[in-house]
């Protein structure tokens, strides 16, 4: 496995973005390494680099130049508001004030080891919000790298990435292309989504989209055929509800569903674009660098899924009390409190989540089977579904929704009748205007 200095040295100079100038890029990262390289030396303890650019090309200059330099690296969200940089600041000592890229000493946090592999840490969702962070390291990050290499039977790879790149949904697709010798093209969403521009397509290239994104895309027009011209349409970050797949399908778009976390460094399991065109509407297979099991399995073979993984992160870090939470349990396997079962051909179909079952009349209800048969009737903009406490039930089913024009809650209703058990189905419902999700498209069931 290459290190990232090794990488850098292969790819010096190369013209590898599109949509951004890389003679800048390359410039930043000599300037940022002679920084960082700076920093190093004055403290006795390694820096940790706190970047938080808007700017796509400062931000990768930052991240590759401190890797270079053996400091830490922290990746931070530039629309955080003042409750999240005071959880950050509390924690860590700035030389220079975010939300610009910074160089920083970890406070409250022992250096344990004299010599280790510089740490990333990578934001994850926490809750009340508390910031929590997933704690990679270069080698677990490659794992990933070479695992969807291999999945794919590729040895090079190209993405057109549209999702923020402090997240693990866009930073994973960096480093695809940039540790394969691919290329890059980086736009912003509302960009693309408005169609003033798109950039010119990398050879055999990947884009990774969020369902909400994709049903944008597929609303407006005129983006049909060029999402159909990329290699593999990865869709992940949230369920896909079975309209907006059904829809996917019947323009050809080669799309594959995902399953993966920021814990994992992305994708664990990942459907091909072939079998999704044939029908085929689970997670995929398990990506070769990983191991899932299904553990405390019902009579119908649903159960927790169990993950066992080389790109597994180090930790959890809670910002708010420096507290380092191992991932992986003593027995070496992680669990990511989703429910799900492996069919005869290995394929993943993943339920719900465990803390968001609802327990009703003594029946179990997972909220997103509920929420996909709600959208598949076409009647709605967006929906969630959540249990509420009630006397009777023990927790009544309740969906959130946005309505389309036009559209009332009896008509739903009986749309929804023929399609779920009578238990699942929705004793109270409730419109509103949006629904609290993040950049991502996931639902924040906490504020809902």
């Amino acid at each position: 496995m290459q290190t990232v200095g090794e990488i850098l040295a292969q790819r010096q100079g190369d013209n590898w973005l599109i949509g951004a100038p890389s003679d800048r890029f390359w410039q930043l990262f000599q300037a940022r390494s002679q920084q960082y390289s700076s920093f190093a030396g004055a403290k006795s303890t390694p820096p940790l680099v706190l970047i938080a650019s808007p700017n796509s090309v400062d931000f990768l200059a930052d991240f590759f130049a401190a890797l270079n330099q053996n400091c830490d690296v922290l990746l931070a969200n530039p629309a955080w508001g003042k409750l999240e940089w005071k959880q950050v600041l509390q924690r860590f000592q700035p030389e220079t004030a975010p939300p610009l890229s910074v160089a920083a000493a970890l406070a409250g946090k022992q250096r344990h080891e004299a010599k280790r592999e510089p740490e990333i840490l990578i934001p994850t969702g926490g809750s009340s919000g508390r910031l929590k962070f997933v704690v990679h390291t270069w080698q677990t990050l490659m794992v990933a790298v070479q695992g969807f290499l291999d999945h794919f039977e590729l040895t090079q790879t190209h993405a057109y990435c549209v999702l923020p790149l402090y997240h693990v949904s866009g930073l994973m697709q960096v480093l695809r292309a940039f540790a394969s010798g691919g290329t890059l093209a980086l736009q912003m969403f509302r960009e693309l989504e408005g169609g003033d521009r798109q950039l010119r397509h990398p050879p055999n290239g990947f884009i990774s989209l969020v369902p909400t994104q994709l049903q944008r895309l597929l609303e407006r027009g005129g983006h049909t055929d060029w999402l159909a011209q990329f290699k593999t349409v990865l869709l992940g970050g949230a369920p896909a509800w079975p309209d907006l797949i059904h829809s996917a399908r019947q323009v050809k778009i080669p799309l594959a569903l995902t399953y993966g976390m920021t814990e994992t460094a992305a994708q664990v399991a990942t459907l091909h674009p072939q079998d999704f065109l044939a029908g085929q509407t689970h997670s995929g297979r398990v990506l070769p660098h990983v191991q899932i099991r299904i553990e405390q399995r019902s009579a119908q073979g649903i159960g927790a899924i169990a993950i066992q993984t080389d790109s597994l992160g180090l930790a959890i870090l809670h910002i708010d009390t420096a507290q380092r939470q191992p991932l992986a349990q003593p027995n070496g396997w992680f669990y990511p409190d989703d429910i799900g079962r492996l069919d005869e051909q290995s394929g993943l179909h993943v339920v719900g989540r465990h803390s968001h079952k609802i327990i009703t009349g003594g029946d179990n209800v997972f909220p997103e089977e509920v929420e996909a048969a709600i959208q598949s009737t076409g009647l709605v903009k967006d929906v969630a579904v959540v249990g509420k406490r009630d006397r009777h039930w023990g927790e009544a089913v309740v969906a959130i929704y946005v309505a389309k024009r036009g559209v009332t809650t009896a008509q739903i209703q009986r749309a929804l009748k023929p399609l779920l058990a009578p238990y699942k189905q929705p004793k109270r419902w409730i419109v509103k205007a949006n629904l609290p999700r993040n950049a991502q498209g996931k639902l924040n069931r906490k504020n809902l």
